[in-house]
């Protein structure tokens, strides 16, 4: 089992977490989220590749590259730091993306997780407008809340990321502000260069109504049997 790494105690000091971050596979009917592994490298490879002027602001691994960011992410889930998922289309049984639950937060106990964001969330051209994504986050969202018992999801892109931005509004996330100079910058040309950080957030209150809103809409794109039409085709 992998032990997230630490939390703040009452007192102010970082103690131990008992809480083990591992997501199981979620399914649904348009994606089914694995834990990500080496199984999935020449998948991710292929979609990597797809259109890349969607990724401006995201960083996606080249073909070559995908191998060593697995096992990045990989490193990262054995220190409780996230749990890393491919995500993988039921259509066609390839993965088609990557996403994870990252930044575990207990607050009140040790042993019970109050905050999780969802995030390292990338998609190939063909799989995006399909569906996956949003049902991918009714699997993340309806896990961490109805699970694990968070108060809160958040989620984060760079500011000046209007696509993100519009994306994640449309699984019913609230706006609630931008964070200055809060990481460094992925967008190309920018290395050494740090970025300014929409965040977004879905509260326990506010995730019966984001459920059945998330729910309609991945109604919807089954109910026009959306697909993934591979490149070149």
């Amino acid at each position: 089992m992998r032990r997230s790494p630490s939390c703040e105690g009452p007192s102010g000091v970082e103690e131990a977490l008992s809480f083990q971050l591992e997501g199981p596979v979620l399914a649904g009917e348009l994606v089914r989220l694995e834990p990500l592994d080496h199984g999935h490298t020449a998948d991710l490879a292929v979609a990597a590749e797809e259109n890349r002027g969607t990724y401006e602001f995201t960083w996606v691994p080249r073909a070559d590259e995908v191998g060593d960011y697995v096992d990045a992410q990989l490193a990262r889930a054995a220190a409780g730091l996230l749990a890393p998922y491919a995500q993988v289309s039921v259509a066609t049984g390839r993965a088609v993306g990557a996403t994870s639950y990252w930044e575990p937060r207990c607050w009140r106990s040790e042993d019970r997780l109050d905050a999780v964001e969802v995030g390292f969330t990338w998609l190939a051209g063909s799989a995006q407008g399909t569906g996956i994504n949003a049902e991918a986050k009714l699997l993340l969202f309806r896990h961490a809340f109805e699970e694990w018992g968070v108060a809160r999801v958040d989620l984060k892109t760079d500011a000046r990321n209007e696509r993100s931005r519009a994306a994640i509004q449309s699984v019913g996330a609230r706006f609630e502000g931008v964070l200055r100079n809060w990481s460094r910058s992925w967008a190309p040309g920018e290395d050494g260069r740090l970025r300014d950080s929409a965040i977004f957030s879905i509260t326990a209150e506010e995730w019966p109504q984001c459920r059945k809103r998330l729910e309609e809409r991945v109604a919807g794109f089954r109910s026009r049997g959306s697909t993934i039409t591979p490149p070149g085709s």
